[in-house]
């Protein structure tokens, strides 16, 4: 994880989080992290967890990260049309997502944590090898960004504003073309 110069003064705080939660070498750190000084440390713990968890679910498709960090009533609050309100959404989301792409990567490009907010900024690639809407992939590279607001309650995410690159992401794929 690198700290952007401008970010420096933060740089205290980013010490005291991050090393808490490293006993979670699996999880994925994000490359910027930006915290709120002002947050209690147990508060700050358990939000960059839970993104954290949510992150690396996405890398990697373990559901078990996903009910982690996730509430029992989490809410989509960009929910696409077609997709599962709550934990059903995301978990059918990924499993469709790794159909069409296998090698799907995820990273945590950066990470803010304000209040009981977590901002994220996503960073997915991969290979289009298998199916998305019928539509057979031949190899092409995928590679687009994400960024999601996540609002933190008791440790886990309970809700979600999500936006991808999803023009990026179906030109890459052939489905769409300018």
């Amino acid at each position: 994880m690198s700290l952007h110069p401008r970010f420096a003064p933060f740089a205290a705080c980013i010490a005291l989080a991050v090393p808490s939660i490293s006993h979670a070498t699996e999880l994925l750190s994000p490359q910027t992290l930006i915290v709120d000084t002002q947050l209690p440390a147990a508060q700050q713990e358990a939000q960059i967890l839970a993104a954290r968890r949510y992150g690396t679910f996405w890398s990697t498709g373990d559901e078990t990260l996903a009910l982690q960090a996730l509430a029992s009533d989490f809410v989509d609050r960009t929910l696409p049309p077609g997709r599962a309100q709550g934990r059903p959404g995301p978990l059918a989301a990924s499993r469709t997502f790794r159909a069409a792409v296998p090698d799907l990567n995820c990273r945590i490009a950066q990470m803010v944590v304000a209040g009981d907010r977590v901002v994220v900024h996503l960073h997915f690639n991969g290979h289009f090898t298998g199916r998305f809407n019928g539509q057979p992939g031949t190899g092409q590279v995928i590679d687009f960004i994400a960024t999601d607001i996540y609002r933190i309650a008791d440790g886990r995410i309970a809700e979600n504003w999500h936006i991808e690159d999803n023009l990026t992401l179906l030109q890459q794929m052939g489905v769409v073309a300018l």
